[in-house]
């Protein structure tokens, strides 16, 4: 079985989606229509701006969805059984399983993202990868600190994500070194995504969502926060919105489409970052890029 899976923030790069954007009229169409949607010409960030522009989180996660849903276009789907998408990136795959349409999509996306930023301005935190430890081990060391600071994507084995208030992320990262963690990296973000500290964010996201048209879905997604197939267009609703304080368990979600059947995985948006942690989650699959 054939799996489409959808980046996340930080695959972005200057130069994304020019090549789409110039093979075909109606990806040129489809990708002109949302400087439209947001009223900014994000296209030209994309194609020509600096690596500070698509950093920013307002830039950034429209820009992923962009290129991914063009992606989406240009292969028409590659006849897919299940769809996933990586934090930001399961928006993508609600397109590709046809819950939302390119538009909505968008701009939900761009909510998300100022929604995010603004979280992140009023609350500065920080996010730290922890590397060559088991995720209980991780999940337990964040417990016994003082103020917040929890697991927040669970990438691949070995590679864990905390997220939280930067006093206690910095305290977990110098325990974590201490209990054998190979690596304990404090990441160029200043704020603590997929953590209690999201709830305004949520919040903001929650009341957009509830004001956007959701289908039936065509073919499963595996969402973050289950980590299952879902179909149900008011169960992803629920899980979309719960994500954003919630951890994203990548591992377990891809685990459990190769455990209901998918042996080919195909990346579908700029990079390769998801096709590197699905090998390290299980090395027998295959994985590709759409385009």
């Amino acid at each position: 079985m054939k799996a489409l899976v959808f980046p996340g923030q930080g695959s972005q790069f200057v130069g994304m989606g020019k090549e789409l954007y110039d093979s075909r009229k109606d990806i040129k169409d489809l990708m002109e229509s949302a400087n439209e949607i947001l009223g900014f010409d994000i296209l030209s960030i994309m194609f020509s701006g600096t690596d500070d522009d698509l950093k920013k989180t307002e830039v950034t996660q429209p820009s992923i969805f962009i290129h991914s849903v063009a992606a989406l276009k240009a292969v028409n789907g590659l006849g897919a059984e299940m769809v996933a998408g990586h934090s930001l990136g399961e928006f993508s795959a609600l397109v590709a399983n046809g819950v939302l349409s390119f538009d909505d999509g968008l701009k939900l996306v761009s909510e998300r993202a100022k929604a995010m930023q603004a979280a992140c301005d009023a609350n500065p935190s920080s996010m730290a990868a922890i590397l060559g430890l088991e995720d209980a081990k991780v999940e337990e060391i964040c417990s016994q600190i003082n103020g917040i600071v929890v697991p927040a994507n669970y990438n691949c084995p070995g590679q864990l994500v905390i997220s939280g208030e930067t006093a206690s992320v910095e305290e977990a990262c110098a325990k974590l070194k201490e209990a054998g963690a190979k690596r304990a990296l404090l990441l160029p973000v200043n704020g603590a995504f997929h953590s209690p500290l999201m709830q305004p964010a949520q919040e903001r996201l929650a009341a957009a969502i509830e004001q956007t048209k959701f289908r039936k879905a065509t073919i499963p997604v595996y969402q973050n926060i289950t980590t299952t197939a879902v179909s149900d267009p008011d169960e992803i609703k629920k899980n979309l919105i719960a994500q954003l304080t919630g951890p994203v368990k990548w591992t377990q979600s891809v685990q459990n489409m190769i455990k209901d059947g998918a042996t080919n995985f195909v990346e579908v948006g700029p990079g390769k970052t998801l096709q590197g942690l699905i090998k390290k989650i299980d090395s027998t699959v295959d994985v590709a890029s759409a385009v």
